[in-house]
């Protein structure tokens, strides 16, 4: 790093990324407690559950179609403006769900149209942001800087939906208004980030080749083509949120506190291996831990799915969590730190929606799975098939397997 360089992190870098991190710590927050209430508002209304399906597939479709424009937007414009941008768009959504709440209305079509607001702000935020991070902090620091970023989002995730049923318990209006005012504070702290990497010399031209270039570089790029796929499989497969409900009712008979108690596991996991990673960063033989991880993760989901007892399931859920985070902090710092920075957000907004389907499609997978042969059965197949993918991919993909640091010194 240069002597420029060091000058502005030394000015700039440090309260940069703790504005950074409040502005991600406030909309992870903000869209959890959202969800929550969002989905008892639309089951309120409906009592339907293809209508709480329908709002999972509003939020998740901007994310495909738009995914080559919000990826070009990034690279083309200063990121700072388009998340916070996006920001104030998901609050401008909030508060028209507060109104809606207000209103008293009786028809979901407009909670759909909302919804697919928060999705399509969502779907310009997270590449623009992801690609932000790495202009905000040293090379050296950057995968510390991605375990503390991804720790503040697990805990939004463990605080968000307890504080959305809380405060829904005051009425849909006080949870829509609460997210409204925390995107809005969000979008603030995020123009008030001071520290700009040097100018791109010209914007990339509207082309297909130009949208389409964060797809080709991740397919030229065996390790970064193999940890997006490795983590998509491996959620697609060996994710067993959608069950819970299930295992909560009918495996563990523990109702909704022990509902409540599994789903906070994964997160409580994954914050406690990020805090772990950002004071300890990994320094050898990434990209088999990274393989290693989805084997755990697969096999804490096979034992899982076999527990009959609260608390082993709790430790599995909690290994599961911890072992994704893995993962994903392999697999944040091969996509964001080697990635051209003039290309990242299309690399970025390619990299959302792989892991946006795959917790979607796990989701679907696994639901269709219970159906056709039970709960317990899905969840053992899925996690069983994550292990043999972790197996197959060190086979496929061997510059992955062999990769020894996190980041290449160049």
């Amino acid at each position: 790093m240069s002597d420029k360089d060091r000058s502005g992190w030394a000015v700039f870098g440090i309260a940069d990324f703790r504005l950074f991190g409040a502005a991600r710590f406030l909309t992870g927050l903000a869209y959890q407690m959202q969800a929550v209430a969002i989905g008892w508002f639309v089951y309120d209304l409906t009592h339907s559950a293809l209508a709480l399906g329908l709002v999972g597939l509003a939020g998740f479709l901007p994310a495909i179609v738009c995914a080559l424009i919000t990826g070009h937007v990034a690279d083309a414009y200063d990121r700072r403006l388009v998340a916070a941008g996006a920001f104030a768009l998901q609050s401008v959504a909030s508060f028209g769900l507060l109104a809606c709440a207000l209103a008293g209305v009786h028809d979901v079509w407009p909670i759909y149209a909302l919804v697919i607001l928060v999705g399509t702000a969502r779907a310009f935020a997270n590449p623009s942001l992801q690609a932000l991070l790495p202009t905000l902090v040293p090379a050296a620091q950057f995968s510390s800087a991605i375990a503390w970023n991804a720790s503040l989002w697990q805990s939004a995730s463990v605080m968000g939906p307890a504080l959305g049923g809380f405060l829904y318990a005051l009425g849909p209006a006080v949870v829509f208004g609460g997210a409204g005012a925390s995107f809005a504070l969000a979008s603030l702290l995020t123009a008030l980030i001071r520290f700009r990497p040097a100018a791109v010399s010209e914007r990339p031209p509207i082309t297909w080749a130009a949208l389409s270039a964060g797809i080709a570089y991740i397919r030229s790029q065996p390790v970064v083509l193999g940890a997006i796929s490795l983590d998509l499989f491996t959620v697609l497969l060996g994710g067993a949120t959608a069950l819970l409900p299930i295992y909560a009712g009918e495996v563990l008979h523990v109702g909704p506190l022990g509902l409540g108690a599994l789903r906070s596991m994964p997160a409580f996991g994954a914050v406690t291996m990020a805090v772990l990673l950002a004071n300890y960063p990994l320094r050898r033989h990434a990209g088999l831990r990274m393989l290693r991880a989805a084997a755990v993760f697969g096999a804490a989901t096979v034992v899982f799915g076999l527990s009959t007892s609260l608390p082993l399931s709790m430790a599995c859920l909690f290994v599961t969590g911890a072992a994704d985070m893995i993962s994903v902090y392999v697999r944040q710092t091969f996509v964001q730190g080697e990635t051209p920075d003039a290309m990242r957000g299309r690399v970025s907004a390619v990299n959302t929606v792989f892991i946006g389907a795959s917790n979607e499609l796990g989701e679907f997978e696994s639901g269709v799975l219970a159906a056709a042969v039970g709960a317990v059965p899905a969840v053992v197949v899925g996690g069983a098939a994550t292990v043999g993918v972790a197996l197959l991919w060190g086979k496929l993909f061997p510059a992955l397997r062999n990769r020894d640091r996190l980041m290449v010194q160049g």
